[in-house]
């Protein structure tokens, strides 16, 4: 999503995750992506689209040093101004992933992004940034929208009635090559139409190795009790996944690369997704 798009949702994206992050995130997202970031207690974090910092605040909690970046400028304010209500020593930056962030090279431990790279038009961009910053065998661990099952309105359920039995399929189109789409959100009393990127799996596999990482580990996010119960989509959710968590170790000096394409063309965004609307 532009990030103009997400300064006029400041407000509304700021309430909406709150302390605890909103359902989705709170009940199907983040314990998989939690699980998988681990003890931060002692390292120096980067909450890379950090929103309006309420895993930043999570992680100071736990005993990390952490530095929280967003595009949006509004929303970096509402996370300043939740630090200056209740300090817990995080400084929040707002900048563009996607080009040179104001930080050192070889400064962090890890770096976490929640549900942000399939909103960046220069995703391998970000993973390159990403790389700069780590120390060497610093992690990063990112969640998305599932690649091979979530690509916006190229995929969608599909129901179909059989005999006494209703069985629900996960229907996708144009998986191989990367493209931008529009999606709608239904956001209060109105739509905003926002653009998500979609590149495959092995682009990404790509890209990290690219950038000096190894893949050690591929998470599909379980709904909880919570979420079947409160979203229409859990009883789906529990069969095919919808988000990923990658989790990958910087095992070389990050260094210039050809960059291997899946930029549409769209603005930049630095700022992820609430939720699937399929």
């Amino acid at each position: 999503m532009p990030t103009t798009t997400w300064a006029r949702l400041a407000d509304w994206y700021d309430a909406k995750q709150g302390d605890d992050g909103d359902l989705w995130h709170r009940t199907l997202i983040d314990p998989a992506f939690l699980s998988v970031v681990g003890d931060v207690r002692g390292l120096r974090v980067l909450d890379l689209a950090c929103g309006n910092g309420y895993l930043s605040r999570r992680f100071a909690r736990a005993g990390a040093a952490v530095v929280g970046v967003d595009a949006s400028a509004p929303i970096i304010e509402r996370a300043k101004a939740r630090e200056a209500k209740d300090p817990l020593g995080i400084r929040y930056l707002a900048a563009d992933a996607t080009q040179r962030l104001p930080l050192a090279s070889r400064t962090f431990d890890l770096v976490a992004s929640n549900m942000a790279l399939m909103d960046m038009e220069d995703a391998e961009g970000a993973i390159q940034e990403v790389a700069r910053v780590l120390k060497p065998r610093g992690r990063f661990i990112a969640s998305l929208c599932h690649p091979c099952f979530d690509q916006g309105p190229s995929s969608t359920w599909v129901m179909e009635r059989f005999f006494r039995t209703t069985k629900v399929w996960r229907k996708i189109a144009r998986y191989r090559q990367p493209f931008a789409d529009e999606m709608p959100w239904g956001i209060e009393d109105r739509t905003v139409m926002t653009v998500g990127y979609h590149r495959p799996l092995s682009w990404y596999a790509r890209v990290l190795r690219d950038a000096g990482f190894l893949i050690r580990s591929l998470e599909e996010p379980e709904p909880t009790k919570e979420f079947i119960e409160g979203s229409p989509q859990g009883p789906y959710v529990t069969e095919i996944p919808l988000h990923l968590v990658i989790e990958a170790v910087k095992t070389a000096a990050s260094r210039p690369t050809t960059r291997s394409g899946g930029r549409p063309g769209r603005p930049t965004a630095v700022r992820g997704r609430g939720a699937p609307k399929a």
